[in-house]
């Protein structure tokens, strides 16, 4: 089967790649909006598979993988940062606290459509206000939900303890889709 992945990530790209997979990278465009209704531990469940039933209609040697992460704090979602001060503001809420990082996924064939969430809990130790202009600066974090990158610095210098996969943080929980590609027999 063709396993084809809907997503321009490259940290989703690499860690497809590590899992041994070979795949073509395919474009949704879609708008990602979570209606109110959505709770917050279903919302990357619902815009994964929104992505997915967004694409085309697939051919029965075809298999699509969507995925989307959600970044929450009391309460909140903390999406990708619209400009340099939303990240700081962003950043700064999550400075020395708790919040979840939900990474849903959506495998898709011809006749069948499987999503699963999971989720992480990662405690930050507190940041400075420098530290945080310094990692805007240098990791420019625009494309990344809650404005940070777990496998760049703010990761490994600031991240104190971590509940659940650190690639369902990195935003591609790497044992479901292993899992349920195994499952479908594309492995």
């Amino acid at each position: 089967m063709k396993l084809l992945l809907a997503s321009q990530s490259p940290r989703r790209k690499e860690l497809l790649s590590s899992l041994g997979f070979e795949f073509e990278v395919v474009k949704i465009d879609c708008e990602e909006i979570i209606p109110d209704s959505i709770e917050i531990e279903n919302a990357a469940a619902y815009l994964s598979e929104l992505k997915a039933n967004a694409f085309r209609a697939l051919t029965d040697d075809e298999v699509l993988l969507t995925a989307d992460t959600v970044v929450a704090i009391d309460g909140q979602i903390l999406g990708k940062p619209k400009d340099e001060a939303d990240a700081h503001n962003m950043l700064k809420s999550l400075s020395g606290r708790t919040h979840q990082v939900y990474t849903g996924i959506t495998i898709k064939t011809a006749d069948k459509i499987y999503t699963e969430t999971d989720v992480a809990d990662v405690i930050l130790a507190e940041l400075t206000d420098e530290e945080i202009q310094y990692y805007i600066q240098k990791y420019k974090p625009f494309d990344k939900a809650g404005s940070y990158g777990i496998q760049e610095w703010l990761g490994m210098a600031k991240i104190k303890s971590l509940t659940g996969s650190f690639y369902t943080i990195m935003g591609l929980p790497t044992h479901l889709v292993y899992k349920i590609l195994k499952e479908i027999s594309v492995i």
